[in-house]
């Protein structure tokens, strides 16, 4: 069972993430805080497996927040959900110690992935944190090979579709996608496709 405690200043946006997280199995939310000094002394008392922490909050940064927990020595991984996607907002909540970095748009189905690759030790980027951390835009390193795999499951075909279309292995086409989902900062197909078209690859 997944602990999660959620951080976040509007009582709607907790009682929203509470509720949606409550019904998936697998996942207890243990807690919850409306800023960021809250959160410490409600993670210290806790010790939730996840925290979706908000990073602008009146009382209490996120970022402040994270600090003071990784300061404690805690090993409660931390996903920031937040609005901002600026490198400065971004490399300020990694630099202090979050484990991932998501928006608020998210999926239910995402979130819910992020918050179980968080707990079994997997880090979660978006794309435009992926590209703070490493400083150039994620697709700038996605391959010739790994572009043709993005457009042609774009055009919806399946993976043995695309293994014949490109002359290769059913294995390398799941190799290719694999690593642009790494890339991009995305999990899943469709979450590929959706940022491969916002950022006019396909």
């Amino acid at each position: 069972m997944i602990t999660v405690l959620v951080v976040d200043d509007h009582p709607v946006v907790r009682d929203g993430l509470i509720g949606m997280l409550g019904t998936e199995a697998g996942i207890t939310v243990v807690g919850e805080a409306g800023g960021g000094y809250e959160a410490v002394t409600k993670i210290a008392d806790t010790a939730p497996d996840v925290v979706l922490m908000d990073l602008r909050m009146p009382q209490g940064s996120g970022v402040d927040a994270i600090r003071a927990v990784r300061a404690t020595g805690s090993a409660t991984r931390i996903l920031v959900l937040t609005t901002y996607d600026t490198d400065r907002d971004i490399r300020s909540a990694l630099e202090a110690g979050a484990d991932g970095y998501l928006l608020k748009d998210t999926r239910r189905a995402d979130l819910v992935r992020a918050v179980e690759d968080l707990a079994d030790g997997r880090p979660v980027l978006t794309a435009a944190a992926l590209a703070a951390l490493t400083g150039r835009a994620a697709e700038s390193s996605l391959t010739d090979r790994e572009i043709d795999v993005l457009r042609l499951v774009a055009d919806g075909r399946t993976n043995r579709a695309i293994a014949t279309r490109l002359g290769i292995g059913e294995a390398t086409v799941k190799t290719h996608l694999m690593h642009v989902y790494e890339k991009l900062g995305v999990t899943d197909r469709a979450s590929a496709v959706r940022t491969a078209w916002e950022r006019g690859l396909v």
